[in-house]
């Protein structure tokens, strides 16, 4: 590789004595982007300049050594006078998307080419059409149903239908406040932090959670449990946020347990000191595959179940901040058929960080 001051100027001519300034300024300038830029030169095709980026790229391996034939290609194109733009992804897991663009210099002497990572781009874009699906689906389904149980209430005499209607469109209200009051916690909990703590006790935080929880657990046929191992489980909290936060992890327990199965709460004393709220169920599990992304907003392991049941998909997301801005941790093991467990830990005071 050529020294840095060989880079091609593209701007107005500079007195000799600052040209070698420049050049270092605008190395050092190309080094601080994400973008890997290579500079060739087109009549001997010998590279001039790499940034930062892309010299780590030329030292990697495995599946980014198929990212940089991709680049060499996309460059002999260019040296032979076709510019176009190059796409390559890496499968993973996890998937890595790029996009390879090639343009002459501005005196044509020299192939810039430019490595962008579409990744996080792509994963914002999924998010944002998953928000959409979801959220109007979750929406437009009960709110069809309301219209459609009205007008046939509005019609019935038999008053043991009236009410059974009636009833169905209390439960539809329930499932669309239910969809309205995640997309608010996860705003509120994202923008606040834990900016309500006061001294919170746990153990009496998970019994009132598990009654809430109780009915919902009786009408899946799910035997619901809690227990405490020993005493003394108040800390500085935000309880909304941490009620919340123990109720979508019962939910989900429960929504995701066969009839006749179990979920138990627990608490108790960690063995490194942190206190530890866990939730384990015997339900379906969930793939290894997909541990990995089960906190990120609107993801969903089983897309048919998750229909029937219900929810944004933003329950475990609403966990993970709400956990977060108490210095926490969250954990889970999970093995398919077996069932899995959720595993809160949290700081026994507030100074205590991870």
């Amino acid at each position: 590789m050529m020294p840095e001051s060989s880079i091609p100027q593209t701007g107005s001519s500079l007195p000799e004595q600052d040209s070698g300034t420049y050049a270092q300024c605008l190395g050092s300038a190309l080094d601080a982007i994400s973008q890997a830029v290579f500079i060739h030169d087109r009549t001997s095709g010998e590279p001039i300049f790499e940034n930062a980026t892309a010299r780590d790229l030329g030292m990697a391996r495995h599946e980014e050594a198929g990212l940089m034939r991709a680049i060499e290609e996309a460059v002999a194109d260019a040296l032979g006078g076709r510019f176009k733009k190059h796409t390559f992804s890496i499968f993973g897991p996890p998937r890595r998307d790029f996009v390879i663009h090639t343009k002459p210099a501005r005196d044509a002497t020299a192939v810039v080419t430019v490595v962008e990572d579409l990744t996080v781009r792509n994963q914002l874009d999924a998010i944002r059409r998953d928000f959409v699906a979801n959220v109007s689906h979750e929406l437009r389904t009960p709110i069809g149903a309301l219209g459609l149980l009205a007008e046939t209430l509005a019609y019935e005499d038999d008053p043991a239908v009236r009410q059974r209607l009636a009833n169905r469109i209390q439960n539809e209200t329930f499932r669309v406040a239910k969809v309205i009051d995640d997309l608010l916690d996860l705003s509120r909990i994202e923008s606040e932090g834990a900016s309500h703590k006061e001294p919170t006790d746990l153990a009496d935080l998970c019994h009132e959670v598990v009654e809430q929880m109780a009915s919902a657990a009786d009408t899946a046929r799910v035997e619901l449990g809690f227990a405490i191992e020993d005493s003394g489980f108040v800390i500085e909290a935000d309880r909304r946020q941490m009620r919340s936060a123990i109720a979508n992890l019962i939910d989900n327990a429960i929504k995701y347990s066969d009839k006749d199965s179990w979920v138990r709460v627990g608490l108790r004393r960690a063995e490194d000191g942190r206190i530890e709220i866990s939730v384990a169920d015997h339900g379906i599990g969930i793939p290894q595959k997909d541990l990995e992304r089960i906190f990120e907003r609107f993801y969903r392991v089983d897309q048919a179940r998750s229909r029937q049941t219900g929810g944004t998909g933003l329950g475990l997301s609403i966990v993970r901040h709400a956990v977060n801005n108490h210095n926490g941790a969250v954990e889970v093991e999970s093995r398919e058929g077996a069932g899995t467990t959720f595993r809160i830990l949290l700081p026994s005071s507030d100074g205590d960080g991870q």
